[in-house]
């Protein structure tokens, strides 16, 4: 039973998160012949308050770089 945890900052779609689940799948299918119905996806957004990034918060990183 293949359990796949995604850590994403906040801000993916609905739609993108779905298209996500189904291409982890499809490669856990494919790649591994694993079952679909046996795979597990858990989607994590983070804050980008909360997410660190080349030694910095990421919301302060993308405020230095526009």
């Amino acid at each position: 039973m293949p359990y796949v945890n995604v850590q994403i900052t906040e801000g993916a779609s609905r739609d993108q998160k779905r298209k996500l689940v189904e291409d982890i799948t499809a490669s856990l299918v494919n790649n591994l012949g694993k079952q679909p119905e046996h795979i597990h996806i858990v989607i994590q957004e983070v804050a980008e308050q909360n997410w660190g990034y080349s030694g910095m918060l990421t919301d302060e990183w993308k405020q230095r770089q526009s």
